[in-house]
């Protein structure tokens, strides 16, 4: 119950008055009749409170300043439908209060103001800003200057921004530029930006911590700064997965608030040596086909995908492989039992305290959860081979607009888990049911041809007598792999850490941008032996390769989906919590 009354006083909203009251946690202002009995009240959240100024203020779409000495304007979080969406759209609410005097009106700025700062320690207050002029359809400085900038400003954020000229820009400036001061890193743009500030910040840490990536069995650290995106993108399904809508306001306004959600992290192993991360996608098979068919139509912009999936559902491909995995706790969760993981998830909430049990300071949280790691490595993997349509890895739902519950609508975002979902070699017709059914609400698993295991650990390899074929495939029919992938491999493996990748990206560039031999159009007379994998829209140039789910390896600015419903109850329950306390408070 809360009695903390900090302030209360008469205010005046548009000439008609009201009670206002600031508690310990909330803002409330009540509407009064003449009689002084009370209609309709107000209630903010001081955690959601975004700023206070002096005057009659507007923000957005354009700032303009009243200074006026008896008013002030209070900006806060309001949630409105998102319409198609399962999350809630954010929206900068404002009120303009007058006071009696100008006295009241700075004592009222004065007590918002530190209860913003005594209820919100986790707000940013200096963010490091990466720009992607080119995704999408290029409007991702448009959108950070009209929208979000005006927001971190009313915030009090600084920020330090660079517009990125190159790919990998960002990954390289935080794998080796000072970071000392900053609270977090944001990223304008789509799922690529994202992955390149991913990869940044996690071998920075690794960096600075002395742990080597490129060693499966060890678990790596948790790195210390958020990331924040702003969507600007072709592809923003990690946005979607863990804010529920993509739009920018809605998550300029997550950052501000300092919401923290942890991610789980996926690392790709190939040959002792770290191939990538991963958080959304890890597909082999009809995947990792459309992405390398959809490389072939760039031009097209996001049409390709759906272009390029058709092409590979007509070409009705299989392929062989033995898929090993190490199961999860059954008892824990499972990728059937129908539940979302939402905002305040309780399976994520667990499993903080199973990953971290005793994480007061940082060597003890490492230490914690490397042992929980090497005693997951000592459990029972389970093997199966035959052949495949598709085979993937997720770490969490996977939604996004055409798929509002993904590909696998009860993963959860930081159990330590992945869902690892196997479709078999089935007829066409089959398939075509297993995908459309990503497209609504039926359970896409629930298929003879099709498993799903929740899992912390993955291996692909190829039967024995297909490793030649595979050679054939990726180095065989491409002149720039052989001996220059063995050098990739070396060059990796040496290191310990992130830097390979800056050294070795234009030679992976050029091997991707090849001309493809996995795909050859409806015309080809023999099918290939090997497919790619299509790691988070990347080519990977590997098919045998080994996963490790890292739980809670990342914050981001995002505190999950919220539910409408259960939003809606919640602020029911709270103004009448408030009122209740109020009353309380005087008697």
């Amino acid at each position: 119950m809360e009695t903390d009354l900090r302030m209360e006083s008469s205010l005046f909203v548009d000439n008609i008055r009201y009670r206002a009251v600031l508690t310990g946690w909330h803002f409330n202002w009540t509407e009064l009749d003449k009689k002084n009995r009370d209609k309709k009240t107000i209630s903010v959240p001081v955690a959601e409170v975004v700023g206070v100024e002096e005057g009659r203020v507007e923000i957005l779409p354009q700032k303009s300043v009243e200074d006026t000495d008896k008013d002030f304007t209070v900006f806060y979080v309001k949630r409105s439908s998102s319409g198609g969406s399962y999350g809630l759209l954010w929206r900068l609410g404002q009120t303009q209060f007058s006071c009696l005097s100008r006295v009241l009106r700075d004592q009222w700025t004065k007590h918002l103001r530190a209860a913003l700062k005594t209820h919100s320690p986790l707000r940013p207050h200096r963010l490091l800003v990466f720009i992607n002029p080119f995704g999408g359809k290029k409007k991702g400085r448009g959108i950070y200057q009209s929208l979000v900038s005006p927001l971190f400003e009313l915030a009090g954020i600084s920020s330090h921004v660079i517009v990125t000229e190159r790919a990998n820009q960002a990954r390289d400036h935080l794998l080796k530029k000072d970071l000392t001061g900053f609270d977090g890193v944001v990223c304008v743009g789509g799922d690529g930006m994202f992955s390149e500030i991913l990869h940044g910040l996690i071998g920075r840490t690794q960096q600075e911590a002395g742990f080597c990536e490129n060693d499966p069995t060890v678990n790596l650290h948790p790195c210390p700064l958020h990331i924040g995106i702003i969507p600007a993108g072709s592809t923003d399904c990690v946005c979607f997965a863990t804010v529920g809508v993509i739009d920018p306001v809605t998550s300029a306004l997550h950052i501000i608030i300092g919401d923290s959600q942890p991610l789980d992290v996926c690392s790709v192993h190939q040959a002792s040596a770290l191939v990538r991360y991963s958080v959304s996608l890890l597909g082999y098979g009809f995947y990792g086909d459309v992405l390398a068919e959809s490389e072939k139509h760039r031009w097209m912009g996001p049409l390709r995908y759906d272009y390029s999936g058709a092409v590979v559902y007509l070409s009705n491909r299989s392929y062989v492989g033995i898929v090993q995995y190490l199961p999860a706790d059954p008892v824990l969760s499972s990728p059937r039992d129908r539940t979302r993981c939402l905002a305040g998830c309780n399976v994520c909430s667990r499993s903080t305290e199973r990953l971290f049990p005793h994480s007061s300071d940082s060597s003890s949280l490492h230490s914690s959860h490397y042992s929980q790691f090497n005693n997951d490595s000592e459990g029972e993997w389970v093997s199966v081979e035959g052949r495949f349509r598709c085979v993937s890895l997720t770490c969490m739902s996977s939604s996004c607009p055409k798929s509002p519950l993904g590909l696998s609508p009860s993963a959860h975002l930081a159990d330590g888990t992945g869902d690892l979902i196997l479709v078999w070699d089935t007829h066409p017709l089959g398939f075509l049911k297993y995908l459309y059914r990503h497209t609504s609400s039926q359970d896409q698993f629930d298929l003879p041809f099709v498993e799903v295991h929740r899992v912390k650990a993955v291996r692909f390899s190829l039967p024995p007598g297909k490793e030649e074929e595979s050679f054939d495939e990726i180095g065989g029919q491409n002149d720039v792999v052989d001996d220059e992938e063995t050098g990739y491999i070396e060059t990796i493996s040496s290191t310990g850490s992130q830097q390979h990748l800056a050294d070795s990206e234009p030679e992976l560039t050029k091997r991707q941008k090849t001309a493809n031999p996995f795909l050859c159009g409806l015309c080809c007379n023999k099918a290939p032996a090997v497919s790619v994998w299509n790691c988070d829209g990347e080519i990977l140039p590997f098919t045998e390769i080994l996963c490790r789910i890292h739980g809670q390896l990342v914050r981001l600015y995002a505190r999950g989906i919220e539910d409408g419903a259960a939003m809606q109850d919640y602020i029911e329950g709270n103004d009448k919590r408030e009122r209740v306390s109020y009353i309380k408070s005087f008697t």
